[in-house]
């Protein structure tokens, strides 16, 4: 894939690269889904295919795929890059964490001599998903790394990480993506979805590509038409209401639910900025509301009946007749 918008953080990394100045842990931060992942898995393929030739000349980050080293991250079979994750548990779910036994491998990865330069790289993915031992582990490497050793440490949520491994790396903070960019992104990503349904998908995914694949993929249009009928209309009769609860707290709807909570605030502040008068403060006040049940009912497990039946009547109240 490639990676659109981050022209700044483009520019950082390629500074430090092309002066030869690479600080040795550098910290990814900002919103899920913007890009921090791919910047990392690009960044360390430019810098491992300098460092084992030919040089590449492109700008950005990209490397040839035909080049030896893209090659081999294409079959994510490179000897001197490793990428942590959470893996999977015996029974093919994936772990709540990232182990401290995956962090201390990588000292077996720094005892050998590397194969292809004498560079080597990690992406951790995400570093705040690392229980705690796990944490501790990390910062004694970065405490003293390896030489020619880089990590990329992708971060969601940068403020709960150790502050001694935030000090000892160099912060690069990530945006939301601008319009244009989310356009072109989300062509590359949804080829198949038709411009109207990627636009519509814009305004609700907050500038995170990552978020929008999910809401396209979990058939979320309708849910957001339900929500801006209700929000015109009201519920007098409480169906609409019934029908959200009846289609979305089911077992087979878990994911749909979380989706529909994470993106009904924006529902909601799209249609405050285009109403005006009374209507407006309404829909304002409803912002308010949702932002709180959304952020609230997942965090303590709330009944998603319940939860849904309380945001109809929050959207209902928008026009006026609930």
């Amino acid at each position: 894939m490639s990676l659109f918008g981050h022209d700044r953080e483009v520019a950082a990394f390629r500074s430090a690269l092309d002066r030869g100045a690479i600080h040795h842990a550098w910290l990814l931060a900002g919103p899920r889904g913007v890009g921090k992942n791919l910047f990392a898995m690009l960044a360390a393929q430019r810098l491992l295919a300098n460092a084992a030739g030919p040089p590449v000349s492109l700008s950005g980050l990209e490397t040839p795929s035909d080049h030896r080293v893209a090659r081999l991250f294409a079959a994510r079979s490179h000897p001197d890059f490793r990428r942590l994750e959470r893996e999977e548990n015996d029974k093919g779910d994936l772990r709540r964490n990232i182990t401290v036994q995956q962090i201390r491998k990588l000292s077996d990865f720094f005892a050998l001599q590397p194969a292809l330069s004498d560079w080597r790289a990690v992406v951790v993915d995400s570093v705040d998903e690392l229980e705690a031992s796990g944490a501790n582990a990390l910062l004694k490497i970065l405490e003293e790394p390896p030489g020619r050793s880089i990590f990329f440490l992708v971060s969601h949520a940068p403020g709960r990480l150790l502050p001694t491994v935030r000090s000892r790396c160099r912060l690069l903070p990530f945006s939301p993506l601008e319009a244009d960019a989310m356009t072109s992104a989300m062509r590359e990503a949804l080829p198949a979805t038709d411009d109207a349904d990627r636009a519509a998908l814009i305004p609700l995914a907050g500038g995170s590509v990552g978020r929008a694949i999910a809401f396209a993929e979990l058939d979320l249009a309708p849910l957001e038409a339900e929500a801006t009928a209700m929000m015109h209309g009201g519920d007098p009769s409480n169906l609409r209401r019934s029908k959200l609860a009846g289609t979305l707290s089911g077992k087979a709807a878990v994911l749909r639910f979380a989706a529909y909570l994470e993106m009904l605030p924006a529902i909601v502040a799209r249609h405050a900025r285009q109403a005006d008068g009374p209507a407006r403060q309404r829909a304002l006040a409803a912002y308010e509301q949702v932002r709180d049940v959304t952020a609230f009912a997942p965090r303590h497990s709330l009944d998603p009946a319940a939860t849904l039946f309380q945001l109809g009547t929050i959207l209902a109240s928008v026009a006026g007749k609930q």
